[in-house]
């Protein structure tokens, strides 16, 4: 790690400098390329409900923050709300970045210690985001003119709009299969219909959502138009069937993954776990989650 430095935005309006850290990945023996994140001072927008669970903020970001790409992560120093001091920053998957208007987003569900504070935060606040951290999604060269498929379940669906953002803006047409356990708690539907991508909702309470079914509607969706890559997040369940089926479609992708991470930058090794060497193989690699991803090809990526 090199010395840090000071984003120059400092524009009325505008979130505070962030501090700038250079990182030299182990690849870089000279750190001729530092990889840069930093310690962003953002201003807090809005932080609302959209459902019974899950909250929906909104930051304006210094300029480097304003870079992440989709798969990407920011590392969170959550609050304090009641008796609860979180003591690790929290990963937090990347829901919008807009560098036109200054903003990056994230929508989180409310369920422990960090969210609980994030929870508590109010236009005006600061919060300091760590970032942008990871390995984001890699579209293939034939995205222009292809047929993306994202599928997505709970807190995943988050995760994956940006990458429906990409995806259009390269040519592709999109089609987003959103599963939830009930209509009430679906997200990002017309956020992604917005963004031109087709969305189809499956749910637990309708009977529509099991991995059957899902396969049943993939593989009607394929026949309709071919896909060419294929990204899921938030469901084991849905990540074993869509690699099957992936493998045997001749489909590339990958695979955006959730878990408890220490530091976000690779020093800790917290966050490693199992992955295939490649493709088909029985033999097994261990990776960290934070710096190697969170974003793996798909058929390298073990279930859990």
């Amino acid at each position: 790690m090199t010395t840090i430095t000071t984003d120059p935005q400092t524009a009325s309006g505008d979130a505070p400098a962030a501090r700038v850290i250079p990182l030299c990945s182990a690849a870089q023996s000279a750190c001729a390329t530092p990889l840069s994140i930093a310690e962003n001072p953002c201003f807090v927008r809005s932080n609302d409900w959209v459902n019974a669970e899950y909250k929906h903020l909104v930051l304006s970001a210094p300029a480097l923050a304003l870079t992440a790409r989709s798969g990407q992560f920011f590392h969170l120093a959550c609050p304090a709300s009641n008796d609860d001091t979180p003591y690790l920053r929290r990963p937090m998957s990347l829901y919008c970045v807009a560098p036109e208007n200054q903003r990056i987003e994230f929508l989180y569900k409310v369920q422990g210690a960090g969210t609980r504070g994030l929870a508590q935060l109010a236009a005006g606040d600061t919060l300091d985001a760590l970032g942008p951290l990871g390995k984001g999604f890699t579209l293939p060269d034939t995205t222009a003119g292809g047929h993306v498929l994202l599928l997505a379940r709970g807190v995943g669906l988050a995760t994956l709009a940006p990458l429906a953002h990409a995806a259009i803006a390269a040519g592709a047409r999109v089609t987003a299969v959103l599963s939830a356990r009930s209509p009430a708690l679906m997200m990002s539907a017309d956020y992604l219909r917005d963004a031109g991508a087709n969305v189809i909702i499956v749910t637990d309470d309708e009977q529509t959502s099991d991995v059957v079914q899902v396969e049943s509607l993939i593989r009607r969706v394929h026949a309709q138009q071919p896909i060419t890559y294929a990204s899921t997040c938030g469901s084991n369940r849905l990540l074993s069937m869509l690699q099957r089926v992936a493998s045997q479609l001749g489909i590339p992708g990958e695979v955006a993954l959730e878990q408890h991470m220490g530091c976000g930058i690779g020093a800790c090794y917290a966050c490693v776990r199992p992955f295939r060497k490649h493709a088909g193989s029985d033999e097994l690699s261990y990776r960290r989650v934070c710096w190697d991803g969170p974003v793996f090809d798909l058929q390298e990526t073990t279930s859990w």
